[in-house]
């Protein structure tokens, strides 16, 4: 093919293909000023022109404009006349460059990119056209911008200056300009080889284009890449950073749900659903390398799965998805548990307490180049609609885990912070582990001595295990062979019934299901929940509240869509109710009494131990009202007649202290607050 007119003929002769006139028509009647083209549209109209338009973009995409722009003028001349330009957004490349792989070779080319959003500026309006007034003779002179910096006139053009060199203005309303925002795009985490560090590229985007994405979306870019002159004072003149000018930039779904999913895929689901033990295998596919811990594995794959999402007319929102917290001695497999399950989710984060703050779990305002502020999307907003495994959530600081407790509540994280109010999305089930407080779990210590985390992050957990490594002689001879076993090479390892990668896609696919609660279903729930509750009346205390029975159906919902079924059978609930107790057994337990009692979670303190204060706090208050201030011996005396030993005294009279409820005015005497 020779001269650009006849390519200019060509590429009219693709616009007046029927799919792209009536694709024009719609354009100009929702008063678009850009249509989108299929490149595979053009590879198959000629691909002399789709090799052109990849190599030289520069050149070629303003033919491309050009003529679309000439068909528009056939469709709605009365609106082409009112637009100055049209543009093409081209998508669908056939290859997709990592942000890794971007070479020097790809400069000035057309190449598709994907990856993460994490962060975007501000729109700002950028000059296109400016119009210039001589300030000597008052002559107009329009020169068209493009790059950094504004561009003068030489000289003034008009008879009076005879194109003597002279001072200009500026003036802004006869001048044209464009939107501009630039947005950062990370690597997939799962694109990222071990080790590495995840690259981003900066993205410009125009026109239309811009607010198309936002923090925390997956989107493929179609650009030209640029390379700008580093300008700062460190970097030696000769280099130059890399930036895409997009051209066309699309959303991925969020959705785990649009991971492609074939027909015979399908099939195999459905055939691999029908199978009764189906449960059984999914818990044998969760880490098959970990010895054991059935129930845990139980619970994992429930996270995985996840219950529905429902939304009430009122605009009240319950989350489907769930919450586990693993509490355990070292070396009982917590962290590699969250590893696989951060592995397997279809979109999963690993990150670890120690490691993370508050800005890097929700969102971060940071300040640009250019000293504006954005947002930063953080790992619970970039694991939206995925799994956030958080390991040893104990050694957080304080004032950083405060920022898990909304996104497990609400599933959103806000953020008002430098002029930057905004509410993201996080709707993540949250994986957690976290060591015992002295460095081993002790079974006679209720579990909030044990565990140094607050009541308002436990309640939050809809199961809470603890892993305990005891010497039990059999249990020891098996896990030590299992872990010898994987050890040797002559042995080859055992496979899990279902591969990782047909697990994660079986996972994304049941995502599409919403299980519906059977009437006996429901029923089956609402008598564990009154048989639970009524445990009250024999001991007064309080062994389940409206929050698990709302973890109930979660549970019950995610083991249905395990199996691939609509609905909610009665041996889902049978089995959810069995984990439910397990969980309850290990941790909303009375160690005193024995006696079960959730308020261990939700207060932090066991109904005996609450009793046990309410009765120093009465005892102080009565000998008070008589004397003003009570002596410790007194107290001790008084205290004994109603069976409370010593030690106990100490431990209740330091902690009301430091609760602030009593104070010393001197040494061995107490008072009221």
């Amino acid at each position: 093919m020779s001269g650009i007119t006849e390519i200019e003929e060509k590429i009219m002769e693709f616009f007046k293909q029927e799919k792209y006139r009536s694709i024009i028509a719609r354009a100009a009647a929702q008063r678009s000023t850009s249509i989108a083209l299929d490149f595979n549209d053009l590879i198959i109209f000629n691909e002399e022109i789709s090799h052109l338009i990849v190599n030289e973009p520069l050149k070629y995409l303003p033919l491309l404009e050009k003529a679309a722009w000439n068909q528009l003028r056939i469709e709605d001349p009365e609106y082409a006349g009112q637009i100055r330009e049209f543009k093409v957004r081209i998508y669908n490349l056939p290859e997709v460059i990592l942000i890794r792989d971007i070479r020097a070779s790809h400069l000035r080319k057309l190449i598709a990119i994907d990856g993460l959003v994490v962060r975007a500026s501000a729109v700002k309006p950028i000059i296109k056209t400016a119009v210039f007034r001589c300030k000597a003779c008052g002559a107009e002179q329009t020169i068209p911008q493009d790059g950094q910096r504004i561009i003068l006139p030489e000289s003034c053009n008009s008879i009076k200056c005879r194109g003597r060199r002279q001072k200009f203005d500026l003036i802004e309303e006869k001048s044209e300009y464009y939107d501009y925002q630039m947005i950062g795009v990370q690597e997939k985490p799962e694109d990222l080889p071990p080790g590495q560090l995840p690259r981003s590229i900066d993205v410009g985007l125009r026109g239309d284009l811009v607010d198309k994405a936002r923090p925390g979306d997956r989107v493929i870019v179609t650009g030209i890449l640029y390379a700008v002159q580093e300008r700062w004072a460190e970097a030696p003149l000769k280099t130059s950073r890399m930036y895409l000018e997009a051209v066309s930039i699309e959303t991925a779904s969020k959705e785990p749900e649009a991971l492609q999913i074939t027909p015979e895929e399908e099939k195999m689901f459905k055939e691999m659903a029908r199978s009764p033990d189906i449960h059984q295998k999914l818990i044998e596919s969760i880490a098959p390398s970990i010895y054991g811990l059935d129930h845990i594995k139980k619970a994992i794959m429930l996270l995985l799965f996840g219950g529905r999402t429902k939304q009430f007319p009122d605009g009240v929102k319950v989350r489907g998805d769930i919450h586990v917290l693993l509490v355990g001695d070292p070396g009982t497999g917590k962290s590699q548990l969250l590893k696989y399950a951060a592995q397997i989710a279809p979109r999963g984060l690993y990150t670890s307490g120690r490691g993370s703050t508050a800005a890097g779990l929700t969102a971060a305002v940071v300040r640009d180049k250019g000293g504006n502020m954005i947002l930063e999307a953080g790992a619970l907003v970039l694991a939206d609609m995925g799994v956030c495994c958080i390991d040893e959530i104990d050694k957080m600081r304080p004032e950083d885990r405060v920022a898990i407790h909304e996104s497990m509540a609400q599933q959103t994280v806000s953020i008002a912070k430098g002029g930057i109010v905004a509410t993201l999305n996080a709707r993540t089930s949250i994986l957690a582990a976290a060591n015992p407080e002295l460095g081993r779990y002790n079974p006679y210590e209720s579990f909030t001595v044990n565990v140094n985390l607050p009541i308002t992050i436990l309640s939050r957990f809809d199961l809470i295990f603890v892993l305990r490594d005891e010497p039990i002689p059999e249990q020891d001879q098996k896990i030590a062979s299992h872990i010898l076993t994987l050890q040797s090479r002559s042995t080859p390892p055992s496979e899990p019934p279902i591969k990782p990668e047909i697990l994660r896609k079986y996972i994304a696919y049941a995502k599409r299901i919403q299980p519906e609660l059977t009437p006996r279903a429901a029923k089956l729930i609402e008598n564990f929940y009154l048989q639970m509750r009524s445990i009250y009346q024999q001991t007064s205390t309080i062994a389940i509240t409206a929050r698990q029975l709302e973890s109930l159906v979660r549970l019950a919902e995610a083991r249905a869509r395990a199996a691939l079924r609509e609905y909610v059978t009665e041996e889902d609930v049978i089995d959810v109710i069995d984990l439910m107790k397990k969980s309850l057994s290990e941790v909303g337990i009375d160690v005193e009494t024995g006696k079960p009692d959730i308020d261990v979670i939700l207060t932090g303190k066991p109904k005996s131990i609450r009793d046990k204060f309410s009765l120093v706090l009465k005892i102080i208050g009565e000998i008070q009202e008589k004397k003003g201030y009570v002596e410790d011996a007194e107290l001790k005396e008084a205290l004994k007649e109603y069976g409370v030993e010593e030690q106990e005294i100490k431990m209740i009279l330091n902690r009301l202290l430091s609760d602030g409820k009593l104070f010393t005015p001197k040494p061995g005497i107490y008072r009221l607050t």
